[in-house]
């Protein structure tokens, strides 16, 4: 039984992962931080049931931010791979918090680089980099050999990240990997994030919970996936024979004017009488538009996306409706 640990796990893309790790016969071990309130209800259904836990799974306690801790976990554990998807992730928090997201988003994976170095295993690494490294993109569609240009904190510390994963690939000669995502989306996204807030916003004003939504640039255009379509690229990087860095999109854009019209449209609502803008959501430098060229992914590791985008807006419509239903029956008081 091969064993993988997960950074991140408790987040979108970790609990995925952790899904696919387990259908495939791995043992599971997520790392998690220590918090006053329980933060696990991505993954409850598969360590937290009591009438169907697995067994397989095992949750740890550590952070990206204490090289002790990893050195620890990776000599206890000895994992076959290694998933770093922990960070703090929000582009816009990032302008708030730079300090605490380049702690740990870029050096989370320099202590963890460097703890597989320490402990001399044979461990496969996978990097979770980022389409926003790219920012003010050199050349459109963006593939492995575009030039980055970060615009925030986050995606200034997710290229030292790249970057330090390759130099720890060739100078140490780690079986490391680069997957470059672009924006892949999920009913377990995070509600702080536009795609979910658009979701909630919607279903809630359509059961009359929430009279109004409130977003920064409508403008931007982004490349959507699926991120339960993402995560199995991630598995493939590391069943290679050798370590490559991979992008890893849809190859279309569309903008946030898209989405909404897409998630009202499907609930019979016309976005423009609720959706109202406020500048303290936009970025101090904003990303104009992103799209990826997956052409290697597709090649390489047979990997294509499988969800379309009116497909994922969708899903995630009709998911976040069960929710706003459960609060209209629970009597969760509406918005003013």
């Amino acid at each position: 039984m091969k064993k993988a640990l997960v950074t991140g796990i408790t987040g979108q893309d970790g609990s995925y992962l952790a899904e696919l790790l387990l259908s495939k016969g791995y043992e599971v071990y997520g790392l998690i931080r220590r918090s006053s309130t329980v933060n696990t209800s991505r993954i409850a259904h598969l360590c937290c049931d009591p009438d169907t836990p697995d067994a397989r799974l095992h949750l740890l306690y550590g952070d990206l931010t204490d090289s002790a801790t990893l050195t620890d976990v990776l000599a206890t554990v000895q994992p076959d791979e290694i998933y770093n998807l922990g960070a703090q992730s929000h582009v816009r928090v990032s302008f708030d918090t730079p300090i605490h997201t380049a702690d740990v988003t870029a050096m989370g994976a320099l202590r963890m680089l460097e703890a597989l170095r320490d402990t001399g295993l044979p461990a496969k690494f996978y990097q979770a980099s980022s389409s926003e490294m790219f920012g003010w993109a050199r050349e459109t569609p963006q593939r492995e050999t575009t030039p980055f240009y970060p615009r925030s904190p986050y995606a200034v510390s997710k290229v030292f990240a790249y970057w330090i994963t390759v130099n720890y690939r060739e100078a140490y000669n780690l079986f490391a990997c680069n997957g470059i995502l672009f924006n892949h989306e999920s009913p377990r996204r995070g509600e702080t994030f536009v795609t979910r807030k658009i979701t909630r916003a919607a279903t809630r004003i359509k059961l009359g919970l929430q009279k109004e939504l409130y977003l920064g640039n409508l403008e931007a255009r982004r490349d959507w996936g699926y991120a339960k379509d993402y995560v199995e690229a991630m598995w493939l990087m590391l069943q290679q024979e050798k370590p490559d860095d991979y992008v890893v999109a849809t190859g279309e854009t569309h903008s946030v004017r898209d989405f909404l019209e897409e998630a009202f449209g499907y609930l019979d609502l016309d976005y423009r009488d609720f959706v109202r803008i406020d500048p303290r959501f936009r970025r101090p430098t904003e990303v104009d538009s992103v799209v990826g060229d997956a052409t290697k992914a597709r090649t390489v590791l047979g990997w294509k996306p499988r969800v379309t985008f009116k497909e994922l807006v969708r899903l995630m419509v009709d998911a976040d409706m069960e929710l706003a239903e459960r609060e209209k029956r629970e009597g969760i008081e509406p918005l003013p």
